[in-house]
């Protein structure tokens, strides 16, 4: 292989040459990635990180890196013959990411614990375990592309909006992305993953996708964070926006902005919704559904992958998502300084929350441009 030919993973090195770390879930997705550069001649070391108590971990279907996943990697790891590891991280998980679902939570926001996992945990303490492994890469299966652009590698939307995870990935650096690999980002759908595994004989081929997030079992957040922090959800009142005391609840926790089925208030003439939880005053505030409508929102913590500095200009034209089941919608960024901004969108959107992100996207093509977290309501 001449220096100017480069290996399928951007390498100018035969694949047998080549390291790559890669992030083992258990699921299907990051399997066919290990078993693809397995196949290609790559030198594949797997590795999969426990999150949360084993035990707990069995009882739970749909997790990710639950106990039957850490088998379910090890078993494709034998099966495509490439050395496997289990990294206990299970403190490191719950200080960099349970705890501080559960204080946002209990802090009236409405947090995405996936989006910190990936940012303080799998690319940060995985990401250096690859490095001290003398990897040269670290692959995942993420439906996500990393693209080479004139100014070093891109981060862009996946081939399939369906599957696209890059909600998930706004954290990504600039650093991460040299370092990372996203085999799976170009794929046309997840059925296309799925005959992948049945081609290399994986028998996770048919397993279905986890659900929910991996620490909250059913979606039923409440019950966990009653399970974190005892005693943190004390009953208040459920105000109309208007004042009026329309009933009690038993604890912020159970609602999130824009909810509006299981409110228990009964005998009403017009739908009312969660537009806003005050968490000192103990109160769920209701309204109605004009309430939620939002065009101006403040984001900190930005991330940002442009080719030039946020800064460099007063106002950017693009295109934001707001919840990751929401396609982008045109919108303004105003910078404030390297790592806050305000938001102006084109359109009013319903249900804006504090604790969600808020992804920054070119309005032309599939390029990410990073994002932030939604700060205040």
């Amino acid at each position: 292989m001449t220096s100017a030919t480069l290996n399928s993973l951007g390498f100018a090195k035969p694949p047998s040459e080549t390291r790559v770390v890669v992030a083992m879930s258990g699921g299907v997705d990051s399997s066919v990635v290990a078993a693809q550069l397995k196949e290609e001649g790559y030198d594949v070391v797997g590795v999969t990180l426990q999150l949360y108590d084993h035990g707990a971990a069995l009882a739970k279907k749909g997790a990710c890196c639950a106990g039957i996943d850490i088998h379910d990697a090890r078993r494709v790891a034998e099966e495509m013959g490439f050395p496997h590891y289990v990294l206990d991280y299970e403190n490191i998980f719950k200080d960099a990411v349970i705890d501080e679902f559960a204080d946002s939570y209990l802090g009236g926001a409405t947090p995405v614990p996936c989006i910190r996992c990936n940012e303080r945990v799998k690319f940060k303490d995985l990401l250096e375990t690859a490095r001290d492994l003398e990897a040269d890469c670290m692959a995942t299966g993420h439906y996500i592309q990393r693209k080479t652009g004139d100014f070093g590698p891109e981060l862009h939307s996946a081939a399939d909006t369906n599957r696209d995870q890059s909600y998930f990935l706004f954290s990504t650096t600039p650093e991460q992305l040299e370092y990372l690999r996203f085999p799976l980002g170009h794929l046309p759908s997840k059925d296309a993953t799925r005959e992948l595994a049945s081609k290399y004989g994986l028998a996770v081929a048919d397993k279905p996708d986890s659900q929910d997030i991996c620490f909250v079992p059913n979606g039923d957040y409440a019950s966990v964070i009653e399970k974190l922090r005892p005693g943190a959800a004390e009953p208040g009142e459920i105000v109309h926006a208007d004042g009026r005391v329309l009933g009690t609840h038993n604890g912020v926790i159970h609602y999130t902005i824009g909810q509006r089925r299981g409110l228990g208030i009964g005998g009403l003439t017009e739908p009312l919704y969660v537009v806003k939880l005050d968490v000192d005053a103990k109160q769920v505030i209701v309204g109605p559904k004009e309430m939620l409508a939002t065009r101006t929102i403040p984001v900190r913590e930005i991330n940002w992958l442009g080719d030039e500095a946020m800064t460099s200009r007063p106002e950017w034209e693009i295109s934001v998502r707001v919840r990751s089941t929401r396609p982008p919608r045109p919108a303004i960024l105003r910078p404030i300084s390297d790592t806050e901004a305000e938001v102006e969108l084109l359109t009013a959107e319903e249900g804006v929350s504090p604790g969600q992100a808020c992804v920054f996207y070119a309005n032309e093509g599939s390029r990410i441009f990073g994002g932030g977290w939604i700060w205040r309501g």
